[in-house]
């Protein structure tokens, strides 16, 4: 009876230090998920869908000011006012972007207009032909970034595809749906693969992502119909192009610009 009894405390002692065991690990990994590093927050900041107007942004090394207003659909110019980042908007890594959305002091309003109104549309190079290949949309003259059917269609403003994804085979070339400055060209955006951002005026900005390889740096001029890539499937499971156009920072339909064939 004595031995009994002892394998019976042993058995209730050894069974409360493993449910102790177990809830202490647990609320280590807890506590670990919980204490995470900027950059592993800013991976899934990257994929949120939906604008972001509060809380910061820290720039890790390759991002610009261009390519994080567009993962957060922000209109560059304001960002660059809220955070008092003049013309050509150089930024660091480590540097700190304010989201938030409260009202802008006097000076920035004043910022903002400034580069509102000054324009800088680019000249266009493309030409009509009697079935037009381009359609002239705000003096800019969109044209198709590549040759293959539209596999899923635009779906914004429900947060589901901020532009359009086109049907196409690894190495098919990617031109540039209008003349404009390439002010990103990289894969440091969560989901976009290799990407590349072009700027057409100070309202409108389009995106090429999942390309195999990246024809242009960032600075570049090119022309409409440029090849500036190659279609891949970086950033996804097979090859195609995804495509977005944004106006003022926010997603709109490509299908509105781009001619119809």
């Amino acid at each position: 009876m004595p031995e009994r009894k002892y394998r019976e405390t042993y058995s209730r002692s050894h069974c409360r230090f493993l449910f102790r065991y177990v809830s202490f690990m647990g609320l280590v990994f807890i506590l670990a998920g919980c204490s995470h590093d900027p950059s592993s927050v800013q991976v899934r900041e990257l994929r949120t869908p939906a604008q972001v107007t509060s809380g910061s942004h820290i720039v890790r090394q390759g991002e610009t000011l261009f390519a994080i207003a567009w993962v957060y659909s922000r209109d560059y110019k304001e960002l660059a006012a809220r955070n008092r980042i003049r013309s050509p908007y150089t930024i660091y890594p480590g540097q700190h972007i304010n989201l938030s959305t409260r009202r802008l002091s006097a000076s920035s309003q004043r910022r903002l207009k400034s580069a509102s109104s000054k324009g800088n549309v680019i000249k266009k190079t493309t030409t009509i032909q009697s079935r037009p290949s381009s359609v002239t949309h705000r003096s800019i003259r969109w044209r198709w970034p590549a040759n293959g059917k539209i596999v899923q269609g635009f779906s914004g403003t429900r947060g589901l595809n901020k532009g359009i994804d086109i049907r196409g085979k690894t190495g098919e070339p990617v031109k540039a749906a209008a003349a404009g400055e390439i002010v990103y060209a990289g894969s440091e955006l969560a989901g976009y693969g290799k990407l590349i951002i072009m700027k057409h005026n100070n309202s409108y900005l389009s995106a090429y992502a999942h390309n195999k390889e990246l024809l242009v740096r960032e600075g570049d001029s090119v022309k409409a119909g440029q090849k500036i890539a190659e279609i891949g499937s970086t950033g996804t499971t097979e090859p195609k192009l995804h495509f977005e156009i944004r106006r003022n920072g926010k997603p709109v339909d490509p299908k509105r610009f781009l001619p119809k064939r």
